[in-house]
This record gives C-alpha cells, sequence and structure tokens, in this order.
C-alpha cells in the first residue's frame, strides 16, 4: 500500500510539472476527476503530453483511446496502471 502511495504522490507531481498546472501536487486527489469539470480540466492537449510523460517516466504504453479513457481519469487509475504494467515485467 505504501508503495502505491508514492507512485500516487510521483503522479501527482508529473501531472503539475509536465502539464504545468496551476495547482500543487498536493490540491489534486487521488479519485479527482482529471479531465472535465471538478478537477484541474485537462484538454486533449495535455491527454498527449501526459501519454508521453507516462511512457518516458514509466514506460507504460498507452494503446489507444479507449484505453487512454480509462487510464487516464485519475491519479488512482494511473497509478494502478503503471503498477500492473511494473508487475508484468
Amino acid at each position: 500500500m505504501e508503495a502505491l502511495d508514492t507512485l500516487k504522490a510521483e503522479v501527482k507531481d508529473l501531472l503539475v510539472t509536465n502539464l504545468m498546472l496551476p495547482m500543487t501536487a498536493a490540491e489534486i486527489g487521488d479519485d479527482t476527476p482529471l479531465f472535465g469539470p471538478g478537477g484541474p480540466g485537462l484538454d486533449s492537449v495535455d491527454a498527449l503530453q501526459l501519454v508521453v510523460a507516462l511512457d518516458k517516466r514509466y514506460g507504460l504504453k498507452i494503446p489507444d483511446a479507449e484505453a487512454a479513457r480509462g487510464i487516464l481519469a485519475n491519479v488512482e487509475t494511473i497509478a494502478a496502471a503503471v503498477a500492473a504494467r511494473a508487475e508484468a515485467t
């Protein structure tokens, strides 16, 4: 569980740093929607930047838009995908 909490913190830092969000990592909840109202309000350009950053940092490949919608929903889903990829290797 501690490793997953660390991973979530890293993902939040990656979001703030790579997407230049006008908020701190601490302001992003684990289950806060990343796209649409109620969260940082990411758009399609942010999604592309995030996919590239996750691949570069964790080797996480997101094969298509359908998978991206599920994986990039919130910090919790991103961390779960990264953890699953790490377990598979």
